[in-house]
């Protein structure tokens, strides 16, 4: 089925950090891509991978029937869906529409509306995994859309990743990586305020690491990304935090997080301070650096 399936181009809007692995991944697989992005340098690889690259969001929907899309943030999806030269200018009926980026549920929810008024099918598919997963397609993936579309999302999504999860109508799949990333957030200042007093109580960073890697401690932050230079290899922290997930990205998912906790009036006290400390970060020149810089910004700030 698959086979048969890739004769079918699919389209890709969004080549930034996660976007350039995730559409490298579905070529690997077999299918034709159809490529945009605003920065026009960073389709010049897929033409050399033998993609058709567009000019538009609009042409990518002219020429491909399944979509997905890779965006920074709401006002991003915003445009490529609705704007002037978006995908529903020239969507086909039936097309199946699947946006990965991290955006407001509420968000994905009107874009659903706009989309089934031109009688296609939006879901929403947000990641967790990094670019290091992106490039391994390893990337969880969790969907939320009509579930008769799931099986659908989930032939494309599975080229890309190792876990695909329904979990249910449209903007739950944005509810879950909020919370994931909040939680994460929460999790690497943590982590990194552990190390911090740790090293200047005259332990050794590696062994610190290994201690609470084999204890109550043990987190993701600490066992598979750990924000300390020099404690592992091949994460942002050994290569001057390169790479990654950016803090700016981090403070507006953060962002997203208060937002929806506004909404519901529930109290996130630990993620309203990790979106505090983010948002200084992005102010004091760490915007572009990986998230686990928190642990450089925390030694910095003495008087944080």
């Amino acid at each position: 089925m698959r086979a048969m399936a890739s004769k079918t181009p699919v389209g890709f809007i969004g080549l930034g950090n996660m976007g350039n692995p995730m559409a490298k991944n579905l070529v690997k697989h077999g299918y034709p891509v159809i490529a945009y992005d605003v920065f026009p340098e960073a389709c010049k690889e897929f033409q050399d991978l033998g993609a058709q690259v567009t000019d538009s969001p609009a042409d990518v929907a002219e020429r491909a029937d399944r979509i997905i899309t890779m965006l920074p943030s709401s006002p991003n999806a915003i445009e490529v869906y609705t704007g002037a030269n978006g995908i529903l200018k020239k969507v086909k009926k039936g097309s199946l529409l699947i946006d990965s980026s991290t955006i407001d549920p509420a968000v994905s929810k009107e874009l659903a509306k706009a989309v089934e008024k031109m009688g296609a099918v939006f879901m929403d598919a947000p990641v967790s995994g990094g670019v290091g997963a992106a490039r391994a397609g390893n990337l969880t993936f969790m969907v939320g859309g009509v579930e008769q579309e799931f099986d659908a999302a989930k032939e494309l999504l599975t080229c890309m990743g190792s876990n695909v999860v329904y979990c249910g109508e449209v903007g739950t799949g944005q509810a879950a990586k909020i919370c994931n990333n909040m939680l994460l957030a929460i999790s690497m200042i943590g982590t990194a305020e552990a190390m911090n007093l740790g090293i200047r109580l005259g332990l050794d960073p590696k062994l610190l690491a290994k201690i609470l890697n084999m204890s109550s401690g043990r987190c993701w932050s600490s066992d598979t990304y750990n924000p300390v230079p020099g404690v592992m290899e091949g994460v942002p922290s050994a290569n001057n935090y390169q790479g990654g997930f950016g803090t700016t990205l981090m403070a507006k998912d953060l962002g997203l997080a208060q937002i929806s906790a506004t909404n519901t009036k529930t109290p996130v006290p630990l993620g309203s301070q990790a979106h505090q400390i983010y948002r200084m970060m992005c102010a004091k020149g760490y915007a572009l650096k990986d998230f686990s810089a928190v642990f450089q910004f925390l030694r910095e700030e003495e008087n944080l």
